[in-house]
């Protein structure tokens, strides 16, 4: 079946050089935007349960502009004046710049990896004597646990945020060609939002392999896939894809 419409479950690029725009436009699609899934601040109180001690640490690990907006939040709240001093591990220089939004950046010290985690390890390892917060989500991706253990790095991790199943009843009888999914929490709010959720004819595209796991387990078809050696971004997939079935 040929593809005329697309759902991508995340918010809509805020820039116009977009590759979606320009696989819209080049493919004479309709593509929508909604997140499946949104943030949800956990308060101080249950902070305070899971008995970290913020101010006990020498440097902070963040892997998303969410974790630090939290950090900040949460370090305000207990009135915890951060430091300085404070070292922040950065697993992009995105979310590094995004620091600007607390802390005058020149005057602090600052460390950003390459986009992946496992790029930031051996900056962190340079500095194996600190002592390190990993503030994240109720939801973390196994190999950033699995790659501080083996790095043998002393850090505490705080969840002071989670990844919350966003309501998306107003789209019970809207129909898309192919849905595109980028986590399993966006897995897992469509079958939270649609338990009879039936795929039929609905082509699914997925980014990344615990991604397609997710799918897999919620007995879901997996059309198109994402990355691959060929084809390493989502938009050049569903390109790819669409070209194919839209020639016959």
């Amino acid at each position: 079946m040929k593809v005329k419409t697309i759902l991508v479950s995340q918010p809509e690029p805020q820039t116009d050089n977009s590759p979606y725009f320009d696989l819209a436009e080049k493919q004479k699609l309709k593509i929508d935007f909604r997140p499946f899934i949104h943030v949800a601040g956990v308060d101080v109180a249950d902070v305070r349960k899971q008995k970290v001690n913020i101010p006990g640490h020498t440097a902070v690990i963040l892997t998303s502009r969410n974790a630090v907006d939290h950090f900040f939040r949460i370090s305000e709240e207990i009135r915890f004046s951060v430091p300085n001093e404070m070292k922040y591990f950065c697993t992009s220089e995105a979310i590094a710049y995004y620091l600007q939004k607390y802390v005058v950046y020149r005057k602090r010290k600052i460390y950003f990896g390459n986009n992946t985690f496992q790029d930031l390890i051996p900056l962190i390892k340079k500095h194996k004597d600190e002592k390190f917060l990993l503030p994240s989500s109720d939801v973390l991706k196994p190999e950033i646990p699995k790659l501080l253990k083996d790095a043998k790095i002393n850090y505490t991790r705080a969840i002071l945020y989670n990844t919350v199943s966003s309501d998306l009843s107003d789209l019970s009888d809207v129909y898309y060609d192919i849905l595109v999914f980028f986590s399993p929490s966006g897995i897992k709010s469509l079958m939270e939002n649609f338990p009879d959720f039936k795929q039929n004819n609905t082509r699914i595209a997925a980014f990344g392999s615990s991604t397609h796991r997710a799918i897999k387990d919620a007995g879901l078809r997996l059309d198109i896939k994402a990355p691959t050696p060929k084809l390493p971004s989502m938009t050049m997939a569903l390109e790819d894809y669409i070209k194919k079935v839209n020639k016959k």
